[in-house]
């Protein structure tokens, strides 16, 4: 064993990776001419065994699953746009059991849960640190309320939510993650642990760490472009230009230093996945040649 590397136990943590990078599903022009099969091939190719769900895969779990078992992938989470704070609960809940029932056919555990109501991540002219939403009292109230709900119809399946906090909307700050985690019932809301989303915020991730390692149950890796951040805080540019300019890259291809992360999550004995997450332009980063650098680096500094 190499001074400093955290030797994780392949049994308990596995590697995916999200298709975000070959296919961008908020700007579908990044990525347009990349395939799904071309997609879970290359992923394949690099050496992953998990995957996210993007737009262009396929919606009938036995298609999909075909495809995925042919390349040796599982999927092991999946994005959901909840909007506690702005919509009917309702709503917010048909859409979830439909969506959890999804991902339980799929053999998912974990499901990736965010609050799109006012968000404005997807917004690409309303600069991302200015403009951020900041909920009242009472959309507090129902966004705690709404997540022990769905945190309760995820567990009649044996499956977990797992917020995720994110630029652009009003949970984003270690002030805003704190409030969610003391709000929510830490056995129904857990927490996806997303390394470029805390630095892009100016968060320290060893710090969220810490306090909730106990919480996490599904960890996102990226990485931060130093100069890019510098960039995009002085341009006050939208998220998505942001992702245009390359703000986000491959874990060790950026700022963040991972050692300590990893160390950390190796001590706490973090098990579940380890999802590489990191959306660029196909055509100025090769999703292929990014997904095996990360591939590398992950192999170096965990021993997975």
């Amino acid at each position: 064993m190499k001074a400093g590397i955290a030797m994780f136990d392949k049994t308990k943590v596995k590697l995916g990776i999200a298709p975000i990078a070959w296919t961008n599903d908020d700007m579908p022009d990044l990525g347009a001419e990349n395939t799904f099969e071309q997609c879970v091939s290359e992923m394949a190719l690099a050496g992953f065994t998990g995957s996210e769900v993007g737009n262009k895969y396929p919606k009938d779990p036995v298609v999909l699953k075909k495809a995925l078992d042919l390349r040796g992938i599982q999927i092991c989470n999946a994005w959901f746009s909840a909007y506690l704070t702005t919509k009917p609960l309702q709503e917010t809940v048909d859409a979830f059991i439909q969506h959890r029932d999804f991902l339980h056919a799929m053999g998912a555990k974990v499901i990736g849960v965010a609050e799109q109501g006012h968000s404005i991540q997807g917004m690409m002219d309303v600069p991302v640190i200015d403009k951020k939403p900041v909920f009242t009292e009472e959309e507090w109230q129902k966004l705690a309320e709404g997540l022990n709900l769905l945190g309760k119809l995820a567990a009649e399946k044996d499956m977990i939510v797992a917020y995720h906090h994110h630029m652009g909307t009003g949970v984003q700050t270690l002030e805003e993650i704190d409030r969610l985690m003391e709000m929510t019932d830490p056995n129904y809301v857990y927490l996806l642990f997303d390394t470029g989303h805390l630095v892009f915020s100016d968060v320290d991730p060893i710090v969220v760490l810490k306090k909730y390692a106990n919480r996490i149950k599904h960890v996102h890796l990226k990485d931060i472009r130093k100069d890019v951040l510098e960039r995009v805080k002085k341009e006050h540019m939208s998220f998505l230009q942001a992702v245009r300019e390359g703000v986000f890259t491959v874990p060790g291809d950026g700022m963040i230093d991972y050692d300590p992360i990893f160390n950390i999550l190796k001590e706490t004995s973090y098990t579940g996945w380890f999802v590489v997450e990191a959306e660029q332009d196909p055509a100025k980063a090769n999703p292929l040649e990014y997904a095996i650098k990360a591939r590398k680096f992950i192999a170096e500094k965990t021993g997975l």
